[in-house]
């Protein structure tokens, strides 16, 4: 699999993550999931930066 499959793949799940959080944030475990959520694709957007994938 390519270093890139992997970020998208992180970066996906975190989106998904962000949904089903999203649609509890009445309460507190919703939002923290909801920034479980954004810290993946934010880490998966990072990765994708990282010089080793680029090349």
């Amino acid at each position: 699999m390519k270093s890139t499959t992997t970020s998208w793949i992180v970066t996906g799940l975190g989106a998904v993550v962000s949904g089903l959080g999203a649609t509890m944030r009445r309460s507190r475990l919703g939002s923290g999931i909801i920034g479980f959520g954004l810290a993946h694709v934010v880490l998966g957007m990072l990765d994708m930066l990282r010089p080793t994938v680029n090349k």
